[in-house]
């Protein structure tokens, strides 16, 4: 299972990208709200269902933690002490993290970024304390996905598809989704 969790203010497209791809690659995921309502709007007046509240997830079965991006949506995400608390112990175990646009302040803050590369949004490069920026639309360290905003949520979907499912079902999908040029 990986958790797609939504704060309001969260950017849709990276959000709901991400869900519909690993959906379609057959990848059990679900959207969390951390803000104790399982309505959460984006960044852009959109108001989404959450699959499950914060308070009701269990993490021993969860894969991977997903954190789109948008402002304030990412603040909402970096404030949230329980989540902070669930990325801190993934890193220790050295369990999957991704994010997206300024989702990556997240890490930075939590102070799991030291000697990383990592993507984020153009012009927030300041918030991946410890980390090293990379101005790469995607960028895979190890177990750490990042992205650097709403352009590349397909290709950071994909990239999460790669990393749990192989890169013959991420290229599958890229067919699929007519991402790459038709024989």
């Amino acid at each position: 299972m990986v958790y797609i969790h939504l704060a309001d203010g969260f950017e849709e497209v990276e959000a709901l990208t991400i869900a519909d791809l690993l959906r379609r690659a057959e990848i059990p995921c679900a959207l969390v709200s951390v803000t104790g309502n399982k309505t959460v709007t984006g960044a852009h007046g959109i108001r989404v269902e959450s699959d499950i509240l914060f308070e009701d997830a269990e993490y021993t079965a969860c894969e991977m933690i997903v954190l789109p991006g948008g402002l304030p949506g990412a603040y909402g995400l970096r404030d949230h002490e329980g989540l902070g608390k669930k990325i801190v112990e993934f890193a220790r175990e050295d369990r999957p993290l991704a994010a997206i646009c300024a989702a990556p302040l997240v890490f930075g803050k939590l102070g799991i970024l030291q000697g990383r590369k990592a993507a984020i949004y153009p012009g927030m490069e300041s918030f991946l304390e410890g980390g090293i920026p990379v101005r790469e639309p995607v960028v895979r360290d190890g177990n750490l996905i990042t992205a650097q905003g709403p352009a590349f949520a397909m290709e950071f979907a994909l990239e999460v598809t790669a990393f749990l499912k192989g890169e013959p079902a991420a290229a599958a999908m890229r067919k699929d989704l007519l991402l790459e040029k038709q024989e």
